[in-house]
């Protein structure tokens, strides 16, 4: 790969008239009816109630053990307020950004980010990522989206924002770089590489920022994690740092270098599809379905990653107290058990080899009534 880079969204140029418009409008009114009946479809079944899979029968109310940033309550409204003007910037973005150049790399890539979501419950599994039931959410007892410990909400459809917005910032740098130096120097060499590791490193801050000032609002929680590493540990705001911020660039990294673009004006996804000769006549397709499944399998390395972590059983640190008392404990390996947290239990789906515990959640000996570590007479928030 040689010198060039993609171009931002608003500043691509408009690509030649394409044989197939008539296509290419029918794919706008699918495209557009496809967001509409999605959108009424969470409309219809969405709730921050709770199925009695996951609701604790012994709580009335929601009672909040934690006081959230700046003692506000309500994070969850101005959250989801804020998500749902998001998601309609993100859609006009995309609309205007594919007018201009129908097929751009970056509009692919937008929705291959957008679409990946599909995953989310079984990536909320993995790290033991627990979602506030304040949240409007799918309903649980759904095939997929029950593999999420409690709930899996709506406000994971910003993820093109995460997982692709670091490209931006990071070939920007990798522009300016370039600009100061001379064509034999590494960042002219192997802009690639340059990018990638411009894109983990920026990548890395901006999700540890992101995800920390999130659980601070009582988003959710990262029940368990691994001691080494991790921050704020014991506490309902305890964040895997190094295991987290490092993995999701997993995503992040694929996600920029596959829309660069180098000197002959294609993205390594474009040159990808035709060398896999995938939908010549339909290079626009092509390109798509192999954005699509590297970010999937780049998805799945993150959630391996992560369910190695949890069948390891190194993940001893609790969260407590347990913020969200309207729901069961999720405990599937009996850490919450074992440091004086009451129950109900619950140990959601894929609970046994899964989680490293192949004849399920094991018995444990807890501590006398208002022993341990996260008895309620010792937790603190």
């Amino acid at each position: 790969m040689t010198t060039g880079e993609s171009a931002p969204l608003l500043e691509e140029k408009s690509a030649p008239a394409r044989p197939g418009g008539n296509e290419i409008r029918w794919g706008r009114w699918i495209s557009a009816s496809a967001v509409v009946t999605f959108v009424a479809l969470f409309v219809v079944v969405s709730r921050t109630a709770l199925d009695p899979r996951v609701a604790n029968p012994n709580t009335e109310g929601r009672p909040r053990p934690v006081e959230y940033l700046f003692g506000v309550d309500n994070w969850m409204l101005w959250v989801q307020l804020g998500t749902a003007l998001l998601l309609v910037q993100l859609i006009v973005i995309f609309v205007i950004g594919w007018r201009r150049n129908p097929g751009s790399p970056i509009m692919l890539m937008f929705l291959c980010t957008t679409l990946i979501v599909w995953q989310d419950p079984i990536m909320n599994w993995a790290p033991f990522a627990v979602y506030n039931p304040d949240l409007l959410h799918w309903p649980e007892s759904w095939p997929l989206i029950m593999m999420s410990p409690t709930v899996e909400p709506f406000i994971v459809f910003g993820y093109v924002t995460f997982y692709f917005g670091p490209y931006f910032v990071a070939v920007w740098v990798l522009r300016k770089l370039q600009a100061k130096r001379d064509p034999e120097a590494f960042v002219w060499r192997h802009p690639l590489i340059s990018l990638a590791l411009l894109i983990l490193v920026i990548g890395f801050v901006f999700d540890a920022a992101l995800e920390i000032g999130s659980i601070r609002t009582g988003m959710y929680i990262y029940s368990q994690v691994i001691p080494f590493g991790s921050i704020f540990v014991g506490t309902p705001f305890q964040f895997p740092l190094i295991w987290e911020s490092f993995a999701v660039t997993f995503v992040m990294v694929p996600a920029g270098v596959l829309v660069y673009r180098d000197d002959t004006g294609k993205s390594v996804a474009e040159k990808l599809a035709a060398k896999a000769r995938l939908f010549p006549r339909k290079p626009v397709l092509g390109t798509f379905l192999v954005m699509f499944a590297i970010i999937n399998v780049a998805y799945f390395a993150y959630g391996a990653w992560f369910a190695a972590i949890k069948a390891s059983g190194l993940a001893t640190s609790v969260a407590c107290p347990w913020p969200y008392p309207e729901a069961k404990v999720y405990d599937p390996q009996g850490y919450y058990e074992k440091e004086g947290v009451a129950g109900p239990y619950s140990v959601g789906k894929w609970a046994t080899w899964q989680s490293g515990v192949p004849n399920g959640r094991p018995d444990v000996d807890a501590p006398p009534p208002g022993e341990g570590r996260c008895a309620p007479e010792n937790a603190n928030g």
